[in-house]
């Protein structure tokens, strides 16, 4: 018994290790690009290019910094823009959930965009439902929010970020945290998910989800998948989200609506929590996220089962090449 704990133990932590460079070869070239661009000063031009379309949502064009800096960085990046810009503009708290909620539905695009390819969708409609979906989203919040009224009392943030050392081994230290965090949570949650299938959780948690996906258009089989993404984010989660769309377990369109709607509401409990510390109200940065991804992905799925096969396929999606059950079994537990 003793030597099956132990090769179980070795397993996982061989499977988690191989989970983990395999993101790491996604994140590590992309965090350099996107290094670049800051340094260069590209990303203060997006923020520039934005203004116009902020005011659209009614902020003010400030905010359009933020919000590049979020997409093309992460939402950390954001927050210190936000706590270096927002000083002075006089925000509500429904300006300030406005912009989280965007915030939330596309940030951190070079890297999750990538993991959603690799997952097999393709960048284009990834980047045009992630970016279009949070523009729409916020309009629709500001304007409930201005119609009723609410929510127009001054914002209150309750962080002040720390001054960042602007220097590259300063970025390069902060990386390998990153790097190392990443593993850690991977390994943890690969034992989780053993653990839970072995209690018969998982079989559990993918039956009380069934209604709900069959209600989406979705398949029982998206349900481990998508439960991962929408809890953990695109990040953490997307080594295993990769090894599940490999393992061939899952039609295309599921896939396809599944990894799309964790595009557009994941680490529901993580991130929600980080845009509150801005000041932002639930009733957007969670409610209001929440509802509009899910009847996002009720009419999206209804719409992709009208088109032929062979549009679906050239916008859509992309081949992914498939591993095998038996591998994605081991990672999946």
């Amino acid at each position: 018994m003793l030597k099956r704990f132990f090769q179980a133990i070795n397993d996982l932590f061989r499977n988690a290790l191989r989970t983990s460079l395999m993101l790491f070869k996604i994140i590590i070239p992309i965090s350099i690009a996107t290094r670049l661009l800051q340094q260069w000063g590209v990303v203060d031009q997006f923020g520039i290019l934005l203004g116009p379309v902020m005011e659209l949502v009614g902020l003010p064009g400030q905010m359009g910094l933020v919000w590049a800096t979020a997409m093309v960085t992460n939402i950390y990046g954001g927050m210190v823009v936000f706590a270096t810009v927002a000083p002075g503009l006089d925000l509500t708290v429904a300006q300030v959930t406005v912009l989280c909620t965007m915030i939330l539905v596309a940030h951190a695009l070079p890297v999750e965009l990538r993991i959603a390819q690799k997952a097999g969708t393709r960048f284009r409609a990834s980047v045009m439902i992630r970016v279009f979906g949070a523009l729409l989203l916020g309009w629709l919040l500001h304007l409930s929010y201005q119609l009723s009224g609410t929510l127009q009392h001054a914002n209150q943030a309750l962080w002040n970020p720390p001054v960042v050392d602007p220097t590259w081994s300063a970025w390069l230290l902060a990386e390998l945290r990153n790097m190392l965090i990443i593993f850690l949570i991977i390994l943890t949650l690969m034992a989780v998910l053993q653990i839970m299938k072995k209690l018969g959780i998982t079989t559990l948690m993918t039956r009380l989800l069934e209604p709900l996906l069959k209600l989406l258009g979705m398949s029982r089989d998206a349900a481990p998948v998508t439960i991962i993404g929408m809890t953990l984010g695109l990040s953490y989660g997307g080594g295993l989200i990769i090894q599940e769309a490999q393992s061939g377990r899952l039609s295309k369109r599921d896939l396809f609506a599944s990894v799309t709607l964790m595009g557009l509401c994941h680490s529901i409990f993580e991130d929600t929590l980080l845009m509150m510390v801005l000041g932002a109200h639930l009733s957007g940065i969670f409610w209001g996220r929440l509802i509009f991804s899910l009847l996002a992905i009720f009419l999206l799925v209804r719409l992709i089962n009208k088109l032929p096969e062979h549009l679906f396929e050239r916008y859509l999606v992309r081949r992914v090449p498939v591993i095998g059950a038996n591998t994605a079994d081991r990672v999946t537990g």
